[in-house]
């Protein structure tokens, strides 16, 4: 009787770059609209339309992550694990988020409607710092809830099924996979072009360049890209 192979530490390398990513980009967006509000950073037109664009990328990224834990990673734990896992929690969160990114979607548009507008900058920079917190404990939370109980209870073959249908549901990697390789250190690069394979070596290069224009747009000064 062959035992099916544990999800490993390594394994949750994509999942945990993903989470990186988006916490690194929310306090970035935070931390800009607060200097906006100072006068330490100026806005003009074209460069609050980039952060709004910006933002709403941010903010489907965001929303699509949390839509494929609820509808593809939920159901594989709680068949793995049954009682051994309550989500009820992190799923409430989810559904916290929603107004959340609403409301800086919403504000991010005020902000490029009206560039010189003190209000509009001061309630992006409110709604993105309130994003930030929230996001930062969230993932903070479902990592030290979930992560232990996928390396326990989950076969490393289920884990790859999951990580391949939440691609299939789409998404926008020429603003992810960037970001993604922004926050990762070396090893943790060498290790996911590992397991990307070529089309990585051939995606990476064209999306960073593609993004680091809008980045620079966006926050200015040396790219993190």
């Amino acid at each position: 009787m062959t035992t099916a192979t544990p999800t490993r530490q390594d394994d949750l390398l994509g999942i945990t770059l993903g989470h990186r990513a988006m916490c690194a980009d929310s306090r970035r967006l935070a931390d800009l609209a607060s200097r906006i509000v100072t006068g330490a950073e100026r806005v003009d037109r074209a460069r609050a339309a980039a952060i709004a664009r910006w933002v709403g990328r941010l903010a489907d990224e965001i929303g699509h992550h949390h839509e494929a834990e609820d509808d593809v990673l939920w159901p594989v734990l709680e068949a793995r694990a049954g009682d051994r896992v309550d989500l009820a929690a992190l799923t409430d969160d989810h559904a916290a988020l929603d107004p959340l990114l609403a409301e800086v979607r919403a504000a991010a548009g005020d902000l490029a409607r009206a560039p010189t507008d003190a209000a509009a900058a001061r309630a992006l920079a409110q709604h993105l710092a309130a994003l930030a917190d929230v996001l930062a404990e969230h993932i903070a939370e479902e990592e030290r809830e979930v992560f232990p109980i996928i390396l326990a209870h989950v076969p490393q073959h289920e884990w790859r099924a999951v990580e391949a249908a939440v691609r299939d549901r789409g998404g926008d990697m020429g603003f992810v996979l960037p970001r993604v390789a922004a926050v990762a250190s070396p090893e943790q690069m060498a290790d996911l072009r590992r397991a990307a394979g070529p089309v990585l070596m051939v995606l990476l290069p064209i999306t960073r360049r593609r993004l680091r224009r809008a980045e620079k747009l966006v926050f200015g000064g040396a790219s993190r890209l």
